[in-house]
């Protein structure tokens, strides 16, 4: 997937993206990083074709994205927004049941290559043990689980992650990160997400785009993009870098 040239302003005035040139290369984990309001979110939208931008392209498999039919696109891309909500008894199975939209019409039954589906993507998020059960009787980082289930129900070869460990705690945030991560090695999914996070970006990233006031002001392996004065410059604060056995990791000393 390559981005040329991508501008974009929601609000007519304020421009959001500025010229964001890059590359997503495929089987491969890449984290968007940045502050707050540096354009993060918004170019997963333009990613996911939520968005129109002003101007730029994003071109996947040699085609325009907004070239793509909407079912189309949903056979190459899945996306787990974040914030997302489903009624209160709805079941897993249900739920993810929904991934295979895509490939039905309007008026026909679930198929057997949609159960087999299903079947696989609650296995790959170690959910079968839930599917009877309403996804709002699950802890958040279930919750999250069948989010993910049901993008992995489409089939996609891309899967893309809004801030996916945001309201987690600790533990539900490395479960999750653990599962992208095994998708990503086992399955050859290409995985691109948003993560505040700058040590997990760290470790688990093939490579990372850092956001700046609607720019993209570097990208590469994490060992090599960032560094201190990376990271003093973009979120003014000092952080020391170190390694261990894990590899790299880094520690705030002030702003």
């Amino acid at each position: 997937m390559e981005i040329n040239g991508i501008s974009y302003s929601h609000d007519g005035k304020t421009m959001h993206l500025k010229d964001v040139t890059g590359k997503i290369e495929k089987h491969k984990i890449t984290t968007i990083i940045g502050p707050n309001g540096s354009g993060k979110s918004t170019l997963l939208g333009i990613l996911a074709k939520n968005y129109l931008p002003l101007k730029g392209e994003v071109i996947l498999d040699g085609k325009q994205i907004h070239q793509f039919r909407p079912k189309e696109f949903a056979k190459k891309v899945g996306v787990v927004h974040q914030q997302n909500s489903a009624p209160a008894d709805m079941t897993v199975e249900k739920l993810v049941s929904f991934g295979r939209i895509p490939y039905r019409s309007f008026f026909s039954n679930e198929t057997e290559e949609d159960k087999r589906a299903i079947e696989r993507a609650l296995e790959q998020t170690k959910l079968l043990d839930k599917r009877r059960k309403p996804v709002s009787a699950l802890s958040g980082g279930e919750r999250q689980r069948v989010w993910i289930a049901m993008t992995l129900a489409q089939q996609t070869p891309y899967l893309f992650l809004d801030e996916p460990t945001t309201f987690l705690d600790i533990y539900y945030q490395y479960e999750i990160l653990e599962l992208v991560k095994q998708l990503n090695r086992e399955h050859g999914l290409t995985i691109v997400m948003v993560l505040h996070d700058m040590n997990q970006a760290i470790r688990y990233s093939d490579k990372i785009l850092v956001m700046k006031n609607g720019q993209l002001i570097a990208e590469g392996d994490p060992k090599t993009v960032i560094t201190e004065k990376l990271i003093q410059d973009v979120y003014g604060i000092k952080m020391l870098i170190k390694e261990d056995e894990a590899g790299l990791y880094t520690i705030p000393v002030g702003i």
